[in-house]
């Protein structure tokens, strides 16, 4: 992967910040525009056939020598279509416009985390959709949330960082969000597995904020300190932190003297607004060191929406049995399909493996393949396909697909099917 081939973007109503992994620097890096900010406003206007995006849009917008289009994400979304100019846009089309012209500086994309406010299948869909047409491997396109993208970020930091626990912040003109991050006890088959999630704890919403965004009012502005006081006093009780982040836009006028001492009591507090796409960057760039070593490293992040079950099949690598996972935990359903190619011992039957984390249970299915051609070890070459076609039903396809010119493929397909359990059960924290 060259320099620049690793994105992470970060993607809302408010606009688009994009980090690039720095090879040199071994982390990610975030883009400026040029105004030397992170955030690029999600609007896109044209003018005579030219494209323009961000403030350079909105500028043409104001000087009426353009026509401009907002709420691109939210309307994309819903299928809408928009006037622009004397022409009519899908809204999708103009995000993918948007999105493409964004990252015009970066020759090559070998792989693309989008991170957004909230996950849906509809939105992964349609973000994976986009990448796809700006010729990127629909592997290597991933969505995630704010909370794994903070995740992520904390997986690549020193780990007295995340030792105990780790409260994120959010402030914005409205209200004040807490999420923390948390390990959570896994059983005794996996103390080796280190399993995290990020909750969001608490919120509030505070009429004095007004007064400090963005022209700070002095004697108001005391009183919202005071108030974020006693919230952060609530948030931690009874809780050791072992850091603290400060996101958004709320927190840029510094109104907040009282709390950032009751931040800082013990804990290293950090303020900024590019966590979120370095932490999808981290995210981009795991996935591809786990394609390399075929397997999962580092903690795994879980969240109610997040596959709590394991399905693996037994490979020997490197002279080796060991179980491999062809749906790890901490994916989502909806992208667990995957194709692998193996070869088979001279056996009668494929062992599947299904882990449970949340039971701390497994148990072996098996599917009989006593009907293939009988030939010597390892010339008998099997597609294996991983298929969701819902939340909890996953189907794995084997399909004889022939030896090279030795051994042509046979008819041989033998499809089974797997139920999953265990979405709504809960896990506890340590």
């Amino acid at each position: 992967m060259g320099q620049g081939s690793i994105i992470g973007y970060d993607l809302s109503e408010e606009g688009c910040q994009i980090s690039y992994y720095n090879e040199a620097q071994h982390e990610p890096e975030t883009v400026k525009n040029e105004s030397g900010e992170y955030q690029i406003p999600l609007v896109i206007g044209c003018k005579n056939d030219a494209w323009y995006i961000g403030e350079e849009a909105r500028s043409h917008a104001k000087h009426k020598d353009g026509a401009m289009a907002t709420d691109l994400l939210a309307k994309s979304m819903h299928g809408a279509k928009i006037h622009l100019g004397r022409r009519t846009y899908d809204a999708v089309w103009l995000l993918a416009k948007f999105i493409r012209l964004t990252l015009q500086q970066f020759d090559k994309i070998d792989s693309i985390v989008f991170c957004v406010p909230e996950m849906s299948p509809d939105i992964a869909r349609m973000l994976r959709g986009i990448g796809q047409r700006m010729g990127i491997e629909r592997k290597k396109i991933h969505v995630q949330d704010y909370k794994e993208s903070y995740c992520y970020f904390m997986f690549y930091q020193p780990k007295e960082l995340w030792q105990y626990e780790s409260a994120l912040f959010y402030c914005d003109k409205r209200q004040i969000k807490a999420y923390m991050l948390s390990q959570i006890a896994a059983g005794a088959k996996l103390k080796k597995q280190t399993f995290v999630t990020v909750d969001e704890v608490a919120s509030a919403q505070m009429e004095e904020l007004k007064a400090v965004y963005p022209v700070l009012n002095v004697e108001q502005a005391k009183m919202a300190d005071f108030r974020f006081q006693k919230f952060i006093e609530s948030v931690f009780e009874k809780k050791i932190v072992s850091s603290v982040f400060l996101m958004g836009e709320g927190f840029e006028n510094n109104w907040y003297p009282n709390s950032l001492k009751v931040l800082c009591n013990g804990r290293r507090a950090f303020l900024g607004n590019n966590l979120y796409s370095k932490g999808a960057c981290y995210t981009a760039y795991q996935r591809g060191q786990e394609e390399l070593m075929k397997e999962q490293e580092g903690p795994v992040y879980l969240d109610e929406s997040k596959l709590k079950e394991q399905i693996s099949i037994q490979l020997r690598q490197h002279g080796k049995e060991e179980w491999y996972p062809l749906v790890p935990w901490g994916r989502h359903w909806y992208e667990g399909d995957g194709q692998w190619e193996v070869l088979l011992e001279d056996t009668d039957d494929i062992e599947i493996k299904v882990e449970s984390l949340l039971t701390g249970t497994s148990r072996i299915e098996r599917v009989q393949v006593n009907e293939l051609p009988k030939r010597a070890k390892y010339t008998i070459r099997l597609q294996v396909e991983v298929l969701f076609v819902e939340e909890n039903v996953c189907k794995i396809l084997f399909k004889d697909v022939g030896f090279g010119e030795f051994f042509p493929a046979t008819d041989f397909v033998r499809e089974h099917t797997i139920y999953l359990g265990g979405r709504n059960e809960q896990f506890d924290t340590m």
